[in-house]
Protein backbone atom coordinates (compact mmCIF):
# COMPACT_ATOMS: atom_id res chain seq x y z
CA UNK A 1 0.00 0.00 0.00
CA UNK A 2 1.15 3.38 -1.24
CA UNK A 3 1.02 6.12 2.15
CA UNK A 4 0.34 9.66 1.43
CA UNK A 5 4.27 10.91 1.42
CA UNK A 6 5.23 8.37 -1.09
CA UNK A 7 2.29 9.73 -3.53
CA UNK A 8 3.42 13.54 -2.92
CA UNK A 9 6.84 12.32 -3.44
CA UNK A 10 6.14 10.78 -6.87
CA UNK A 11 3.95 13.76 -8.15
CA UNK A 12 4.88 16.64 -10.91
CA UNK A 13 4.76 19.92 -10.32
CA UNK A 14 1.68 20.39 -12.67
CA UNK A 15 0.00 18.00 -10.01
CA UNK A 16 1.49 19.81 -7.00
CA UNK A 17 0.34 23.33 -8.81
CA UNK A 18 -3.68 21.62 -9.39
CA UNK A 19 -3.89 20.53 -5.76
CA UNK A 20 -2.51 23.73 -4.15
CA UNK A 21 -5.08 25.36 -6.61
CA UNK A 22 -7.93 22.97 -5.95
CA UNK A 23 -7.62 23.59 -2.08
CA UNK A 24 -7.65 26.92 -2.78
CA UNK A 25 -10.97 26.68 -4.42
CA UNK A 26 -12.40 24.80 -1.91
CA UNK A 27 -11.08 26.42 1.28
CA UNK A 28 -12.94 29.82 -0.90
CA UNK A 29 -15.99 27.65 -0.83
CA UNK A 30 -16.27 27.20 2.62
CA UNK A 31 -15.00 30.99 3.61
CA UNK A 32 -18.48 32.04 1.49
CA UNK A 33 -20.28 30.14 4.22
CA UNK A 34 -18.64 31.52 7.68
CA UNK A 35 -20.53 34.83 8.79
CA UNK A 36 -18.02 37.33 9.74
CA UNK A 37 -15.55 35.95 6.65
CA UNK A 38 -18.90 36.86 4.47
CA UNK A 39 -19.96 40.18 5.41
CA UNK A 40 -23.90 41.01 5.22
CA UNK A 41 -24.15 36.89 5.41
CA UNK A 42 -27.93 37.06 6.63
CA UNK A 43 -28.54 38.78 2.83
CA UNK A 44 -26.89 35.68 1.14
CA UNK A 45 -29.34 34.10 -1.58
CA UNK A 46 -29.16 30.91 -3.42
CA UNK A 47 -28.40 32.81 -6.41
CA UNK A 48 -28.66 35.45 -8.25
CA UNK A 49 -27.69 39.78 -8.25
CA UNK A 50 -30.19 40.45 -4.78
CA UNK A 51 -27.50 38.64 -2.23
CA UNK A 52 -25.04 40.70 -0.95
CA UNK A 53 -22.87 38.75 1.26
CA UNK A 54 -19.70 39.25 -0.19
CA UNK A 55 -16.62 36.99 1.05
CA UNK A 56 -14.08 39.26 2.57
CA UNK A 57 -16.43 42.23 2.40
CA UNK A 58 -15.09 42.50 -1.23
CA UNK A 59 -16.11 39.77 -3.37
CA UNK A 60 -19.87 39.53 -4.24
CA UNK A 61 -20.95 35.68 -3.20
CA UNK A 62 -24.18 33.47 -3.01
CA UNK A 63 -24.91 29.84 -2.32
CA UNK A 64 -24.49 28.86 -6.12
CA UNK A 65 -21.14 30.54 -6.08
CA UNK A 66 -20.21 29.00 -3.17
CA UNK A 67 -21.22 25.46 -4.73
CA UNK A 68 -19.38 25.94 -7.65
CA UNK A 69 -16.09 26.62 -5.72
CA UNK A 70 -16.76 23.69 -3.72
CA UNK A 71 -17.24 21.55 -6.88
CA UNK A 72 -14.00 23.17 -8.56
CA UNK A 73 -11.63 22.37 -6.03
CA UNK A 74 -13.19 18.57 -5.95
CA UNK A 75 -12.72 18.47 -9.70
CA UNK A 76 -9.04 19.70 -9.07
CA UNK A 77 -8.36 17.30 -6.73
CA UNK A 78 -9.93 14.30 -8.70
CA UNK A 79 -8.37 15.64 -11.92
CA UNK A 80 -4.39 15.93 -10.15
CA UNK A 81 -4.26 12.52 -9.61
CA UNK A 82 -2.50 12.35 -13.10
CA UNK A 83 -0.32 14.74 -15.09
CA UNK A 84 -2.66 14.84 -18.16
CA UNK A 85 -5.97 15.55 -15.39
CA UNK A 86 -3.63 18.51 -13.29
CA UNK A 87 -2.52 20.09 -17.10
CA UNK A 88 -6.13 20.03 -18.50
CA UNK A 89 -7.69 21.03 -15.37
CA UNK A 90 -5.68 23.90 -14.86
CA UNK A 91 -5.87 24.75 -18.65
CA UNK A 92 -9.41 24.15 -19.10
CA UNK A 93 -10.01 25.82 -15.66
CA UNK A 94 -8.40 28.95 -16.52
CA UNK A 95 -10.12 29.20 -19.81
CA UNK A 96 -13.49 28.75 -18.18
CA UNK A 97 -12.31 31.71 -15.12
CA UNK A 98 -11.46 33.83 -18.60
CA UNK A 99 -14.50 33.01 -19.48
CA UNK A 100 -16.43 34.49 -16.67
CA UNK A 101 -14.35 37.10 -16.61
CA UNK A 102 -15.75 38.31 -20.29
CA UNK A 103 -19.24 37.39 -18.80
CA UNK A 104 -19.22 39.57 -15.92
CA UNK A 105 -17.40 42.58 -18.32
CA UNK A 106 -20.59 42.24 -20.22
CA UNK A 107 -23.79 41.35 -18.80
CA UNK A 108 -25.82 44.16 -16.48
CA UNK A 109 -24.59 43.52 -13.02
CA UNK A 110 -28.34 44.48 -11.77
CA UNK A 111 -29.92 42.34 -14.17
CA UNK A 112 -31.27 38.55 -14.05
CA UNK A 113 -28.59 37.59 -16.62
CA UNK A 114 -26.23 37.79 -12.85
CA UNK A 115 -27.23 34.89 -11.96
CA UNK A 116 -24.01 33.61 -10.28
CA UNK A 117 -24.12 36.58 -8.80
CA UNK A 118 -20.78 38.77 -9.85
CA UNK A 119 -18.84 42.38 -9.02
CA UNK A 120 -16.41 44.37 -10.58
CA UNK A 121 -13.59 42.55 -7.87
CA UNK A 122 -15.21 39.25 -8.97
CA UNK A 123 -14.17 39.91 -12.73
CA UNK A 124 -10.71 41.07 -12.11
CA UNK A 125 -10.08 37.94 -9.72
CA UNK A 126 -11.26 36.03 -12.49
CA UNK A 127 -9.49 37.55 -15.15
CA UNK A 128 -6.32 37.04 -12.69
CA UNK A 129 -7.43 33.27 -11.86
CA UNK A 130 -8.08 32.66 -15.48
CA UNK A 131 -4.16 33.44 -16.44
CA UNK A 132 -2.40 32.44 -13.65
CA UNK A 133 -4.31 28.86 -14.09
CA UNK A 134 -3.43 28.79 -17.98
CA UNK A 135 -0.35 29.85 -17.72
CA UNK A 136 0.65 27.36 -14.70
CA UNK A 137 -1.28 24.40 -16.61
CA UNK A 138 1.05 25.01 -20.04
CA UNK A 139 4.69 26.23 -18.18
CA UNK A 140 4.53 23.32 -15.86
CA UNK A 141 3.63 20.50 -18.06
CA UNK A 142 6.01 21.16 -20.71
CA UNK A 143 8.72 18.93 -20.77
CA UNK A 144 12.25 19.29 -21.20
CA UNK A 145 14.20 19.97 -24.00
CA UNK A 146 16.47 16.83 -23.73
CA UNK A 147 12.75 14.96 -23.12
CA UNK A 148 11.31 15.38 -26.28
CA UNK A 149 13.28 12.76 -28.27
CA UNK A 150 15.33 13.78 -31.33
CA UNK A 151 13.81 14.50 -34.99
CA UNK A 152 16.05 11.77 -36.61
Amino acid sequence: MVDAASRNLTRTTVQKAAVVVALAFLAVGVLGFIPGITTNYDTMMFGGHHSDAKLLGLFQVSILHNVVHLLFGIAGLLLARSVAGARNYLIGGGIIYLVLWVYGLVIDHASAANFVPLNTADNWLHLLLGLAMVLLGVVLSRRPVGARGSAR
